[in-house]
């Protein structure tokens, strides 16, 4: 009874393409050709000429063979044969007894099967490209004949097919490898790049770091707090990487640099059409998030909308985007900051008190500079070590005497960035000077705030009245919000008083606001 073609080659590609697993395939399509010829085995193999190896992609072996390596070195003679065949064109051969074969041929077949063994090869190509071979075999000598061997060739599309899809499957995989590596390698320069390295983990930030490395593989909220420029950054950082999900990403939010109108767009992304502009569909920063962290910066910044969605993400674990109407289930851990005293910014209303419960799990309160005056020293070199190399300096500087001294008597309103500042800014000064002269960190120069702090030490010595020091205390508040009284990030805010009160308490101290201010009065 005669075999229909049609149905042959229907079956076969069902088969081949029933699974994205190979070798799950391969075995269906292995049991329907076993009702047409005898089969103990099959493979997908290609051969590379440049290196005179053969690859075995996938196979299915009979018990009594061991399934070969990946890669079989391949004699040179088989080559010189196999190209001669391959350069006219490809074909379908039949080997009922290897015995029989050159000398070339049963070296290769040696190499896997036993001599009483017979085989088919078919030669693979797509769009006029080589790809490899299908190979079947079974036990004992004679076993294929040519008509089988005419019938395989009549599925010679398909199986090229599912070779192309497996050589791509592979190249995806391999660049795929090739992408963590290099995320891993960007992480540890990232690493670098923020300081992998925190100096005075041993010393003024002993307590912080404690308490760091027993919360960083609980899956629960931290709240950093501290002055500007303390590195609460570096140390959001570090808990990523201490983490379990440190092989997961790690996202980073400044709340106070995000426009208010923006903010939920950026925080948990919007359908298309949700607004005006919203021409597509954009993933937020918390499903980039999703299964590593995220790191949200000035919290206390977040306006009243936007904490009432952070608000559910931390109840509920899931987020709904702007304009969606479906909710999205986002697994984020959530490190946050702030320069300010969450606590009263709750009492006067401007956060809202249940967000600061469910942030507040874990506290870290990371020490200014001024109060680590010890960490000085091996902050300054760590920063002349690492500029250096910034800046491409052959030989590091070494310091002018007595600099360490005067870098621990200052005050450091603007702590370990400030001094970051310092340094490089002092390395670039000293490039431009000839000899080997002591790098000189002037600290006069650095800023205006060092020269009043040296202007009025001898006034320090003295004490003063407590309406001098409320008046001096509202002033530096002034001029660190830039003259601005009331809203957020305003002077009111800062020192935790209702904006009336505070303007009487400046025109009872003589303090210039407003328009006065403006005017020079």
């Amino acid at each position: 009874m005669g075999i229909d073609e049609n149905d042959f080659f229907r079956q076969v590609t069902l088969r081949m393409s029933s699974s994205l697993k190979i070798e799950t395939a391969m075995k269906r399509c292995m049991a329907y050709l076993k009702q047409h010829m005898a089969i103990d085995g099959m493979l997908f193999g290609l051969y590379d000429p440049e290196l005179n190896v053969g690859r075995i992609l996938a196979g299915i072996w009979p018990p009594e063979i061991r399934a070969p390596g990946k890669t079989i070195y391949v004699p040179v003679e088989f080559w010189t044969r196999m190209k001669a065949e391959w350069d006219r064109g490809p074909d379908t051969r039949v080997y009922n007894d290897i015995d029989a074969e050159p000398d070339e041929m049963r070296q290769i077949f040696r190499l896997i099967w036993p001599p009483e063994w017979s085989h088919i090869t078919m030669d693979l190509e797509l769009d006029d490209q080589r790809l490899g071979l299908f190979h079947l075999f079974a036990r004992g000598k004679h076993r294929f004949t040519g008509e089988q061997a005419r019938l395989l060739s009549l599925v010679h599309d398909p199986l090229a097919l599912a070779l192309s899809n497996m050589l791509r499957h592979q190249e995806i995989s391999r660049l795929k490898d090739i992408l963590a590596d290099d995320n891993q390698y960007l992480r540890q320069q990232m690493m670098e790049m923020t300081g992998d390295t925190i100096v005075g983990a041993n010393f003024g930030l002993r307590e912080a770091m404690r308490m760091l490395r027993q919360v960083a593989p609980l899956n629960v909220p931290v709240l950093l707090m501290g002055e500007t420029g303390v590195g609460k950054e570096v140390i959001a950082n570090t808990i990523h990487q201490l983490s379990g999900r440190d092989a997961h990403p790690f996202i980073k939010v400044n709340c106070g640099a995000i426009p208010e109108n923006l903010i939920d767009s950026e925080l948990f992304g919007h359908e298309k059409g949700a607004f005006t502009g919203a021409i597509s569909k954009k993933r937020g920063r918390f499903e980039r998030a999703h299964t590593g962290t995220i790191f949200l910066d000035e919290i206390g910044e977040l306006p009243p909308p936007a904490q009432v969605r952070l608000l559910r993400v931390l109840q509920h674990h899931e987020i709904e985007r702007v304009g969606g109407t479906g909710m999205i289930p986002v697994d984020a851990r959530i490190l946050a900051a702030t320069h300010q005293d969450l606590e009263a910014m709750t009492r006067r209303g401007g956060f809202r008190e249940d967000l600061w419960f469910r942030l507040n799990v874990f506290p870290i309160t990371i020490p200014p500079l001024r109060h680590r005056a010890g960490d000085i020293p091996a902050l300054v070199y760590y920063f002349i070590d690492r500029k250096s190399r910034d800046l491409k300096l052959r030989d590091l500087p070494h310091l002018a005497p007595g600099t360490i001294e005067g870098l621990q008597s200052y005050h450091w309103p603007g702590n370990v960035r400030e001094l970051e500042n310092l340094v490089e800014r002092a390395l670039i000064l000293h490039q431009m000077k000839d000899g080997d002269q002591p790098l000189k960190l002037d600290l006069i120069r650095q800023s205006a705030s060092a020269g009043k702090t040296a202007a009025t030490a001898a006034e320090d010595q003295r004490f003063c009245s407590l309406d001098e020091a409320i008046s001096a205390h509202i002033r530096r508040a002034m001029d660190r919000c830039g003259g601005r009284v009331e809203g957020p990030g305003g002077a009111a805010q800062q020192l935790g008083l209702h904006p009336s009160t505070l303007r009487g308490r400046m025109r009872k101290l003589g303090i210039p606001h407003g328009r006065l201010a403006r005017q020079g009065h």
